[in-house]
């Protein structure tokens, strides 16, 4: 990617997409500040090198703590914040609170900080998602245009249309302009936690020659990880101004579809990987044709090619001695 001027902040920089962004914009030549509760760069690692991880300035802090968010901005000159600290869906189904006051107000906190900080601030980029759709059946069973009803059915769901919703209010009162990103399914090294990640937990499975069951079935739509870390980096550099949302589009399958295109592409995970479980009660044929106008050409790596760069990350990590397959027991 061009390098873009200027400081950036990335909160929930040591999950997984936040790994991906990172390591763009370390490519870049950037030093960007990553904002997160943990201290442990595990994802990083597995995409940087020790020189890369020595570009990044890891700050500790609680996007529910207004002061940590406030003073990273301050004390780091930030003037772009790309945000991406969350509780996945089944954290939120598990703690509805603790899932509302992280998703929700750390999400405010991030506002209000650059809100405080507006004569400086040129872009702000936070992570939505699909799941503020609801199942594929209220859409009558076509593909979602722009503008649809949003019908989430988790409180994850629920907790992203506010956030988009916090985010038209403080464009209407501040005229603080953000865009909101809505991916469906990402996969790629990293993808450790959530239901969807089950994806990417299959060729790692086929990496290590072990049997592994996706826990649900039906439509999914597959990005990988890659492209949409340089979606939220493009996103970072528009000049356009509003509180605008953006759906996500990559390649819209089966799950059993998926498990034959990984066996096509990496024999060895053949007979391996199985699914089971209900439908995720989201829909997944989904309309970028906004993003797309806006943005203009955006990245849509095949699939194919996207399980190939994936094997062969987890191949290294696991000839080093490095790959770890724990997420694979639960």
């Amino acid at each position: 990617m061009p390098k873009t001027e200027g400081r950036f902040l990335i909160t929930g920089a040591q999950g997984f997409l936040g790994a991906w962004v990172v390591k763009y914009l370390v490519e870049a030549g950037h030093r960007p500040c990553v904002f997160d509760i943990s201290t442990e760069p595990k994802r990083m690692a597995n995409l940087l090198d020790k020189d890369q991880l020595d570009r990044v300035n890891f700050i500790q802090g609680d996007v529910t703590r207004a002061e940590d968010v406030n003073r990273a901005v301050a004390e780091n000159a930030i003037d772009r914040i790309i945000h991406l600290a969350a509780l996945q869906v089944p954290f939120c189904a598990a703690d509805p609170p603790l899932g509302g006051w992280v998703n929700v107000v750390g999400t405010l906190n991030i506002f209000e900080a650059a809100r405080l900080h507006a004569k400086g601030m040129k872009s702000l980029v936070y992570a939505s998602s699909a799941a503020v759709f609801g199942p594929e059946e209220f859409y009558e069973g076509k593909r979602v245009p722009e503008g649809a009803d949003l019908l989430p059915g988790t409180h994850y769901g629920v907790f992203k249309q506010c956030n988009e919703g916090n985010a038209r209010v403080y464009f209407q009162t501040h005229n603080l302009s953000s865009v909101g990103l809505r991916p469906w399914a990402l996969y790629g090294v990293g993808r450790d936690q959530g239901i969807t990640s089950g994806l990417t937990k299959a060729i790692k499975a086929g990496v290590v020659g072990k049997p592994y069951t996706i826990k649900f079935t039906g439509g999914i739509d597959l990005q990988y990880a890659e492209d949409c870390a340089r979606i939220f980096l493009s996103c970072s550099e528009s000049p356009r101004k509003g509180a605008r949302i953006y759906t996500l589009r990559g390649v819209a399958m089966q799950v059993n579809e998926f498990i034959q295109r990984l066996e096509q592409v990496y024999p060895k995970a053949k007979g391996l990987i199985q699914a089971e479980g209900p439908r995720m009660p989201i829909a997944y044929e989904l309309d970028d044709s906004l993003m797309v106008k806006d943005l203009g050409e955006v990245p849509r790596t095949p699939l194919e090619e996207g399980i190939r760069r994936t094997v062969e990350i987890f191949e290294r990590l696991h000839g080093e001695g490095r790959l770890d397959v724990g997420d694979l027991e639960v």
